[in-house]
């Protein structure tokens, strides 16, 4: 790394302005220090990071080479030389009776970077060539905050954060409100008591609480959070554990700190097994590594938990390999603040900087507008992001996003690419390698959402209390047409095969298709003359449409993209009025006696069929031929009254004129169950043609098994009523 990347290049001969001299070793070490202590007080203590780790971890890396080339210059406050954070004005004090340091990180994502590490404990070892391989315990590397369980005789006393790794914060009733850790150990035949038993781990958020997290936030117009290690740290450090409780947060253990009249394991990996014996969370995605060398195991480790790391239900940067045997790492020791024994391998970083180049706005299905950074390129989370949400206006403002800025690009897994947040100016920050520096050279003025809509020019509105502004034209506009006609079509809804996003475009953009109508109006001629459209696969989605006519009440309604009716309120109000008159008819007050439909879904279905638009298209859709079956409703039916009520059925095979779904929902319209699996519990089993495992099971148990005719007679004294697809 070179001068220039950390702190600009000098001028160039010939420029007019006085060249700026080269800064001094001393110079760039106190800049280094600087901008590290900054960083690590924004990451560790406000719990509000400025940049992302790879950042981070660059500098960091650019001072330890420093003091290397220039040991006069390492100074006892050096970030090197020490764990870094601080104790937290508001929280009682926690001295460590073990330092809780942290491990030396490899940022060679490649197989290279486990095979390094592996060479490096064979020569601390001092092990021939011909040696057998070192055997490592292979684990992820969470991305939360560490915490320290003080266990005196099986109960929990205290819980403390990692603060600056000699002193921390007594967070022990926030983390008492995780359910995971148990308040008492449980006993594992091998002393289940100890006098003292200190357990470390990470305190972590899965990822589909953060993100129900940040959506509650964002209702709430309250503040949102970067991510889930952002929210973790901050619910852990809450001073009312009330609020900490509202927050939900998982844990897993992974080490220890004081031990005493505890037999410790001789392995890591039977450490491991052995907390879990006492109740404590701990990670199955780990492994003992083993092959013919011990860094082929760890190659192999690190390439699986690399291939699902998206799939994860929580945050990994990385994963962590540890010499396995105790005794081996006894002999290893530590070199500063790092044990020569485990290092943290990385992944590719899911949060890189780059600069707003422009903001735009994405027009989606329902009419919402999501302002959307324009960025310079950056590769994040394995791919190139050019563009990344900033959710609305509100969201924006907040972050104080404006064209020029220097921001943090987050992406992980299939999750749409998000503006987390702005760098902020300081003066030790200058431009990094790509030239990235967090000040804009000129003033910018604010974003403005726009009055009309950018695709169809229809006015945009924001309704009393909500966060978004919608486009009003409907089906009228083509961005809303486009995405309108893929949710119409989905298997969930009317199930047209075929009908993807580039014949949509194709559709729309050639102006065949501008209403959901049009679609049923298409012929084999039209279709056919489309690019890349041959006579077979135009034939198909001809066919598709035909098949499509003839559908259910839920599917129709789940089509039609009323804004909050998703799936199971469809389905309920299908069930609760039976007729889709009746639906388009009823009141506010007669749509919140349906199940689970509130004011906001009421208001939003009444407001959908209050326009005339909206109910000519249903109108023209049923002129096209779409039908499905009908009935009296289920609002004024006793549920004790229908013939299944409380009995749970089983479907299985192939019956001669039903379809799955069409059973499914005359059994639930008779006050039935559907379920998946037969078991004692089970009540009936309708079977058909090719009835697999089910109707085995059902045998061996001594279930009455029903076919098609059985079933109707059961339905016989029940109006017809369609379910859920």
């Amino acid at each position: 790394m070179s001068q220039s990347d950390l702190f600009g290049a000098p001028a160039e001969a010939g420029d007019s302005a006085t060249p700026t001299p080269a800064p001094t070793p001393p110079q760039m070490a106190a800049s280094l220090r600087a901008q590290l202590n900054a960083h690590a007080h924004r990451y560790h203590v406000l719990d509000e990071p400025s940049i992302p780790d790879a950042e981070y971890d660059r500098l960091f890396q650019a001072l330890q080479a420093l003091e290397a080339e220039h040991p006069e210059l390492r100074t006892p406050d050096s970030p090197t030389q020490r764990v870094l954070g601080q104790v937290l004005d508001g929280f009682q004090p926690v001295r460590h009776a073990v330092p809780m340091l942290s491990i030396r990180t490899e940022t060679d994502t490649e197989a290279s970077g486990a095979e390094a590490f592996d060479a490096r404990v064979r020569r601390e070892l001092e092990l021939p060539d011909d040696a057998l391989p070192v055997q490592y315990a292979a684990e992820l590397k969470f991305d939360g905050l560490a915490i320290n369980l003080r266990y005196e005789h099986g109960v929990l006393v205290c819980a403390a954060t990692r603060g600056d790794g000699e002193t921390g914060e007594d967070v022990t009733q926030n983390i008492r409100t995780i359910g995971q850790i148990p308040l008492r150990l449980q006993g594992d035949g091998a002393g289940s008591s100890p006098p003292v038993l200190e357990v470390r781990g990470e305190v972590y958020m899965r990822r589909d609480d953060f993100e129900a997290l940040n959506e509650r936030q964002r209702e709430q117009g309250g503040k949102t959070f970067v991510n889930p290690r952002n929210a973790a740290a901050g619910a852990v450090r809450q001073l009312d554990p009330a609020i900490a409780k509202q927050r939900p947060l998982s844990f897993f253990a992974y080490g220890l700190g004081e031990v005493q009249g505890w037999a410790v394991p001789d392995t890591h990996s039977a450490l491991l097994d052995a907390l879990a014996a006492l109740g404590l969370p701990v990670c199955a995605e780990r492994t003992v590594a083993e092959g013919a060398t011990g860094a082929h195991g760890l190659v192999a480790f690190h390439q699986a938990i690399g291939a699902k790391r998206d799939q994860l239900p929580f945050d990994i940067d990385g994963v962590v390999y540890k010499v396995n045997s105790r005794a081996l790492q006894e002999r290893l020791g530590f070199v500063t603040r790092e044990p020569r024994w485990a290092v943290a391998h990385k992944y590719p970083a899911q949060e890189q900087m780059t600069v707003v180049e422009g903001i735009d706005i994405q027009v989606g299905r329902t009419g919402k507008l999501t302002p959307v950074a324009r960025l310079k390129p950056v590769f994040v989370g394995g791919v190139t992001v050019t563009n990344a949400t900033l959710h609305n206006l509100f969201e924006l403002r907040r972050k104080r996003v404006r064209v020029g800025d220097t921001v943090i690009v987050r992406r992980a897994g299939d999750v749409i690419p998000e503006v987390v947040g702005v760098v902020p100016p300081t003066a030790d920050c200058a431009a990094g390698a790509d030239g990235l520096t967090p000040a804009r050279a000129t003033y910018v003025p604010n974003f403005r959402m726009p009055r009309t809509c950018p695709v169809c020019d229809s006015t945009v509105l924001r309704e009393p209390g909500e966060v978004n502004h919608r486009c009003t034209g409907g089906l009228f506009c083509a961005a809303q047409r486009k995405q309108a006609l893929l949710h119409f079509a989905q298997r969930r809804a009317m199930d047209i095969e075929g009908l993807g996003d580039k014949l949509v475009d194709q559709l729309v953009d050639a102006g065949l298709v501008r209403t959901l109508p049009e679609l049923y109006k298409l012929g084999l001629l039209k279709l056919a003359a489309l690019d890349r459209m041959a006579d077979k696969s135009a034939q198909n989605i001809v066919t598709a449409l035909e098949k499509s006519k003839q559908t259910t009440l839920p599917r129709f309604l789940f089509g039609l993209g009323i804004r909050h009716v998703g799936e199971a309120t469809a389905k309920d109000l299908a069930k609760h009025f039976g007729q889709l008159d009746r639906i388009m008819d009823a009141s506010e007050e007669h749509l919140l006696t349906v199940r689970d439909v509130g004011p906001v879904v009421a208001n939003s279905i009444r407001t959908f069929f209050n326009q005339p638009h909206n109910r000519e298209v249903v109108e023209q859709l049923r002129a096209c031929g779409l039908s499905w079956p009908e009935h009296d409703g289920a609002s004024s039916i006793d549920p004790a009254t229908l013939p299944l009520n409380g009995k749970t059925l089983v479907l299985t095979g192939t019956l001669p004129t039903l379809s799955r779904d069409e059973a499914k929902a005359l059994i639930e319209a008779a006050g039935g169950k559907v379920a998946g699996s037969v078991s004692k519990k089970t009540s009936y089993v309708v079977a058909g043609e090719e009835a697999g495992s089910k109707l085995d099971k059902a045998r061996e148990l001594g279930l009455t098994v029903l076919d098609e005719a059985g079933l109707q007679a059961l339905l016989a004294s029940t109006p017809t009523e369609t379910g859920a697809p």
